[in-house]
């Protein structure tokens, strides 16, 4: 399975959680690694989650928009604006 790294683009508003760009939190399996000491965002995360299954499959189909080696998300807070990249890390064989 893909692992994925979404981190803190851009924040174009007011964000009332405590995120900084470059912030950023990995997906491995079904399990959310956060730095000590580092937060995320329940809303953007529960807004992300349904595409996570997607990004970690280890053969997208060809075309596929989930070939991209990287996705852009923004959080629903039509307030906060915060930009998120979700990367996929990709294991060489």
């Amino acid at each position: 399975m893909v692992t994925l790294k979404i981190t803190v683009e851009r924040i174009d508003g007011y964000c009332n959680q405590p995120l900084l760009v470059g912030d950023s939190f990995m997906v491995k399996g079904g399990e959310i690694h956060v730095p000590p000491g580092k937060h995320v965002c329940m809303w953007a995360l529960q807004s992300m989650m349904p595409i996570f299954p997607l990004l970690q499959r280890a053969e997208p189909k060809k075309g596929d928009w989930t070939s991209k080696a990287d996705q852009v998300f923004v959080c629903p807070d039509p307030k906060g604006k915060v930009h998120f990249r979700i990367e996929q890390l990709r294991e060489n064989p």
